[in-house]
């Protein structure tokens, strides 16, 4: 409690919370009135008394006692969050976003200021950064287990929740559809009809109808192509290329095992006890550990490892990898330690394939994917689509690794692959103004 509600007599404070948290609100107000006519400078109570007011259309008068409230108490998100919906009232749009610019900055995660704020800048005719702000509101809000429904909504801000969720579905689309027009301009309106019905997928607005039960997006699915595990090595041309370098890549990887420089948790952990919690990563000889030592990550050069396996470095560059802003390629080195599990588990999108290329293979180790068993061979290339549900062992007595690296679905034209990068790196951008988390990755 303030300073300044401490001065005032307590017990009337906590009678007028009382009638406030059985929505008694007239008997609430009364009682804060009460108490400002002794103790003028009580925020709470001016905090309360000017939302009444607003209520009855007195936008001046909550006006003039909220800012009163935030002389007395400036630190005080709540004060400014009110203090925005005043001005929203009075169509100063301006005002508002500044106040609620100012809660957010007291308190980031305030849901129903990120909520308002939308509605200032809805109200300033900025439609797309409403739509980011209004989306960024719900999905947070939602993360957390509100703004579900009714039940998990406060009833004072149903119609805006309801509001902002209408204005997120008409606006969302329009927004990450234009990015594709150059594209539809130089390739024509129907290139693209396959990755716009991927983006309808993602946004809810059209099932996926996975043609193999066994296959599931965590991200984005384009639907028409192929599904199946596992995939010709005739489609990829360059597999011969890179297997022809085998021996000197594995070299360099010899080098990183024998100083483990760069060498990190895949995961970002090797806690096997939180990893097995999330069913991610087991083990039956001890500690299990799935490392990685990465070339390329979401579309990152790592650029110190690309030094210190400069051969390896130079095959890559002449690959045809993914290449997506803040997504790909992706392109490691991947090492199971003896008895390690990578647990079933499903990709973010069929766009891509992965490529295993097999390093060093003891036995009792190998791939499942979709239900079918594949034993690397050292030095062959094996690609799959790994958005069917795979999972990987090695159950021997020596480290297993391989080098992993993605390619476009053969099944893609040029003209969707650009789409593809455009709409994933649009959405990115999305959600980073959003504030809200970045779609997955791995």
């Amino acid at each position: 409690m303030n300073t300044q509600a401490v001065q005032a007599d307590e017990a009337r404070i906590n009678q007028a919370r009382a009638h406030a948290a059985q929505q008694r609100i007239g008997e609430a107000e009364a009682a804060y009135r009460d108490i400002l006519r002794t103790a003028p400078d009580t925020p709470e109570a001016l905090n309360f008394v000017a939302m009444c007011a607003l209520a009855r259309g007195e936008s001046a008068s909550a006006q003039r006692d909220l800012e009163h409230a935030a002389r007395l108490n400036p630190t005080e998100p709540e004060i400014w969050k009110n203090l925005g919906i005043v001005h929203l009232a009075q169509r100063r749009g301006g005002d508002a976003l500044d106040a609620f610019d100012r809660a957010l900055g007291l308190e980031p995660m305030h849901f129903a200021a990120r909520l308002h704020r939308g509605a200032a800048l809805e109200q300033l005719g900025r439609i797309d950064d409403a739509t980011t702000t209004y989306y960024g509101a719900i999905a947070t809000a939602q993360g957390r287990g509100k703004w579900r429904n009714d039940m998990t909504t406060p009833p004072g801000l149903r119609p805006a929740v309801k509001h902002a969720i209408a204005f997120v579905d008409r606006h969302r689309k329009r927004i990450l559809m234009d990015l594709l027009q150059p594209l539809r301009d130089k390739h024509g309106a129907t290139s693209l009809a396959r990755v716009e019905q991927g983006l309808e997928i993602y946004l809810g607005d059209r099932p996926a109808n996975y043609p193999d039960p066994r296959q599931y997006c965590k991200f984005f699915y384009v639907p028409g192509l192929r599904a199946t595990p596992y995939y010709e090595r005739e489609l990829f041309p360059w597999h011969a290329e890179l297997e022809k370098h085998t021996g000197t890549i594995r070299a360099e990887l010899l080098g990183v095992l024998n100083e483990p420089i760069g060498v990190e948790p895949f995961l970002g952990t090797n806690d096997n006890t939180l990893l097995k919690e999330q069913n991610l990563l087991a083990g039956t000889r001890g500690k299990a550990e799935w490392n990685s030592f990465f070339f390329h990550r979401h579309g990152e050069v790592f650029e110190r490892n690309a030094r210190r396996c400069p051969r390896t470095t130079e095959v890559l560059a002449t690959l045809p990898l993914v290449h997506i802003r803040g997504h790909a390629p992706e392109v490691l080195f991947s090492i199971l330690t003896p008895g390690s599990h990578i647990l079933k588990h499903h990709g973010v999108t069929n766009t891509r394939l992965v490529t295993h290329l097999p390093l060093i293979i003891p036995e009792d180790c190998a791939i499942s994917v979709g239900g079918v068993e594949h034993a690397w061979q050292e030095g062959r290339c094996v690609t799959f689509d790994d958005t069917f549900e795979h999972e990987a062992w090695n159950r021997s007595d020596k480290v297993r690794a391989v080098m992993i690296l993605d390619s476009w679905h053969p099944d893609l034209s040029e003209a969707e692959r650009e789409a593809v990068a455009l709409l994933v790196g649009g959405i990115g951008d999305f959600n980073q103004a959003a504030k809200v988390d970045a779609p997955p990755q791995d």
